[in-house]
């Protein structure tokens, strides 16, 4: 399986399936918006489950800070991607089957002490691309700047 490794990425996007992409192009706007390098690949949690761990142990040595996994139904991709790296992840439930997508959140939600996935909610790929900017932007003063500039846009906001 080839993986998808962009030069100076520091957000690695996986999804579960290539039905997830209007949600992962939201994730992307977002980084984008601040300058964010990221890279996307297609893997599984059930289907590729080497390719998937080989990617999340390798991850922070290419200079990811941050993991994004966007799954549904089932939605081990983002706790899997937890179990092999210390980097944060983002799980990124998506809506779909008989549940709606709410499968999918619990899945995410209820990881075991000590591996935590930081969870947003079903389908909202701009708050996954907005919490990415910020871990981001904890080591890159321009990601910040613009992540400061536009918070203080959304309204009466001090940061």
């Amino acid at each position: 399986m080839q993986i998808n490794e962009v030069p100076n990425a520091k957000v690695g996007i996986v999804a579960g399936s290539k039905s997830d992409q209007e949600t992962v192009d939201k994730i992307t706007a977002v980084l984008d918006q601040f300058g964010i390098v990221w890279e996307f690949n297609i893997l599984s949690a059930h289907r590729t489950p080497n390719a998937t761990a080989k990617y999340a142990r390798e991850a922070a040595g290419r200079g990811l800070q941050v993991l994004i996994g966007v799954a549904g139904l089932a939605a081990a991709l983002p706790g899997v991607l937890a179990g092999h790296t210390v980097l944060p992840v983002i799980g990124l439930p998506c809506a779909g089957g008989p549940l709606n997508g709410v499968d999918a959140l619990h899945s995410i939600v209820q990881m075991p002490p000590g591996i935590p996935v930081a969870t947003v909610g079903i389908g909202n790929g701009k708050n996954a691309g907005y919490l990415a900017a910020h871990i981001v932007a904890l080591s890159d003063a321009s990601v910040r700047e613009k992540l400061v500039a536009y918070r203080k846009g959304l309204g009466d906001i001090e940061v």
